[in-house]
């Protein structure tokens, strides 16, 4: 063993600790975690590894009543599988903030504070009393509590808070999460936290009822908080799957993700394994490793999204990343491409991680070429407009959005072998106009396309014809609605939502009481499906077909149960009973509410006490199926 080499990896890491939530760090995540992989091979028990977090001030010091620890982290899916061994999990976005710990005392917010070495964090409640995202006061019967969550700046923000703060002489920040630790250790223009958001994924009191992982985000959700999306996993047949929608999050979402969370729902188990000195060993994270590099800015191209979006792409110098070539990188927006100036022969950063699509990190050296923004749309010649950080084509029927609306739903409806170039000759043959076009051309038609015979002209009709069959929630995720993703289409439908009657006549009120929804997506989503009911309504003439049992046929017919506290049987199987019948599962108790359906007799929990107070009918799990004859 080298005492030399393990008194220099110690002295490496923690310098590197303290750039890193500093909001500077030098090196990346995957650098940075090999560091302590060849330091753990040399000096497995060595302390440093065991440091978590950042070292607090001291004059702002505060304890964790709970020790705030860091997590076990896999670049590898193979772990996370060996991790899981069976066990139930729940899996959310790992946001790239800073973690945060709020303590309230009587439901009145009392302190903030940083997750610091883990034993102690900094005192951070003059700055959180800025952001709109945190609860100052919640209704609760707890003496005391105390939500965990993630301090993060979304995109939008991001971009508004930069030109503020070089409006008032500030430098101008060099990302979101940088800019988010840089903030919070500010000692003044605290105001400039207002732009700060917050996302809860922990719920901690000395006792609880809850028996399950999933529960606390329900508890968190009907507390106000802004959630993660949460998905529940009984295997990990579906682990790709979610890995792929996060890595799509990476490009297109709204705020920064750099992997995935995942947890033993069975709180059971959680006091079972308890934690060692760095992390508890009932979580993992699943990170995507980053590499990143500088090279020269050529040309920025805009293409244009289904939505009407133009998405600028840079095309850079060839660079080597992660084992590809690049020669292309993402540069995310119009506000980016405005907020840094990004213009022909800047030398600037790029990264990917994964297999990630490589995207722009920072400038290092601006070039002295103007900024160019294109003011007609570069495929219909339409003017363009900003709104907020996107620039839109003014023209709803240019050909490259609807090409592109009709390439998403050609993917997420399943119909194979017709490509993006087969797509191009149907609409420029005149064969097409637009989705239900599609089921109305023959096989002839088809094999009007070059290099189209018999055979394959034949499949592609089949699976075409095919694609009809397809259920609710793939129909639902291929439309390009709002907030769309088919794990979120796949909670409304589960939710009771199952027809299109009741799709229709569903509220955002109604909606925001699903898991994963708040005010505004549910504002956003009913909006665009309102926007597309004509479309869909075609599809349905074209032979797409939902409609499953009549409500009448089923024995609760939309009433709307809640359940709280532990069940005789799994709660998935209880809830999934229950939508058989005609029931909509909500996750609170409102006037709406038809039953609480608890096995506990007399309960403090929030959604009981409620229960009471509205005169909602209180019924335990035997008598519930006795009733209904299940």
């Amino acid at each position: 063993m080298s005492t030399e080499q393990i008194k220099k990896l110690e002295e490496q890491i923690i310098q590197h600790r303290a750039y890193y939530y500093q909001g500077r760090p030098i090196i990346t995540d995957a650098e940075y975690d090999s560091l302590e992989d060849e330091l753990r091979i040399l000096d497995p028990e060595n302390q440093v590894l065991n440091l978590v977090g950042s070292i607090a001030k001291d004059e702002d010091k505060v304890k964790h009543d709970t020790k705030m620890l860091s997590l076990e982290k896999t670049y590898d899916p193979q772990d996370l599988i060996k991790w899981q061994a069976e066990k139930t999990v729940v899996s959310t976005y790992k946001i790239d903030g800073v973690s945060c710990s709020l303590i309230y005392k009587k439901g009145d917010l009392v302190l903030a504070k940083t997750r610091g070495d883990g034993i102690y964090g900094e005192n951070i409640t003059s700055k959180v009393l800025w952001m709109d995202s945190i609860i100052k006061k919640i209704n609760t019967k707890d003496e005391k509590i105390e939500i965990r969550g993630e301090l993060f700046c979304k995109e939008k923000n991001f971009i508004e808070l930069a030109n503020e703060m070089e409006k008032i002489g500030l430098d101008k920040p060099t990302s979101p999460r940088n800019i988010v630790a840089g903030l919070i250790s500010r000692k003044d223009n605290l105001e400039l936290c207002r732009y700060i958001s917050f996302m809860a994924y922990d719920y901690v009191e000395e006792t609880t009822s809850l028996k399950f992982e999933i529960e606390k985000y329900s508890v968190l959700k009907n507390m106000g908080f802004n959630i993660p999306l949460v998905v529940l996993h009984k295997d990990c047949k579906h682990f790709d799957e979610i890995i792929d929608d996060a890595r799509k999050f990476m490009m297109e979402g709204d705020y920064q993700i750099d992997g995935l969370v995942f947890t033993y729902n069975d709180l059971f188990l959680h006091e079972e394994l308890g934690f060692t000195q760095h992390h508890p060993k009932f979580k993992m994270a699943f990170k995507f490793k980053g590499e990143s590099k500088i090279t020269k800015l050529l040309d920025i191209e805009w293409s244009v999204s289904r939505n009407g979006i133009l998405t600028p792409v840079g095309l850079v110098e060839p660079v080597e990343l992660s084992g590809a070539k690049i020669s292309r990188v993402t540069l995310h927006n119009y506000g980016v491409v405005k907020l840094y100036n990004l213009k022909k022969g800047d030398e600037i950063e790029i990264i990917r991680s994964g297999e990630v699509i490589p995207k722009f990190l920072s400038v290092k050296h601006a070039s002295e070429n103007q900024l160019v923004i294109p003011d007609k749309c570069p495929e219909c010649g339409s003017v363009t407009k900003v709104e907020d950080i996107r620039l839109i084509c003014t023209n709803i029927e240019c050909k490259a959005r609807l090409q592109e609306q009709i390439l998403n739903f050609i993917k997420k409806i399943g119909i194979e072998d017709l490509s993006g170039k087969r797509l191009e000759q149907l609409l420029s043959k005149g064969l097409i106009k637009n989705i239900p076009d599609l089921y109305k051309i023959s096989a002839d038609d088809l094999k009007k396309m070059d290099k189209t015979k018999d055979k394959l002209s034949d499949k592609l009709f089949s699976s075409i014809q095919t694609s009809k069959k397809a259920d609710l929630i793939t129909f639902l995720s291929a439309l390009g609605i709002t907030h769309g993703a088919y794990n979120t289409c796949e909670k409304v439908v589960q939710a009771g939502y199952d027809t299109l009657d009741k799709l229709f006549s569903l509220s955002a009120e109604e909606l925001s009481k699903v898991d994963t929804f708040a005010e505004k997506s549910s504002k956003d989503f009913i909006a665009s499906l309102k926007e597309k009911e004509d479309l869909i309504k075609e599809l349905v003439g074209v032979g797409f077909n939902f409609q499953k049992i009549s409500p009448q046929n089923k024995i609760l017919n939309g009433m709307q149960i809640c359940i709280t506290g532990a069940l005789a049987e799994k709660r998935a199987i209880v809830e999934q009973k229950i939508r058989n019948m005609g029931g909509v599962v909500t996750s609170g108790v409102s006037k709406d509410t038809e039953y609480l359906l608890t096995n506990e007799i007399n309960s403090t929990s929030s959604k009981f006490v409620k229960a009471q107070k509205l005169g909602i009918k209180i019924i335990n799990e035997i008598d519930f199926f006795k009733i209904f004859q299940v």
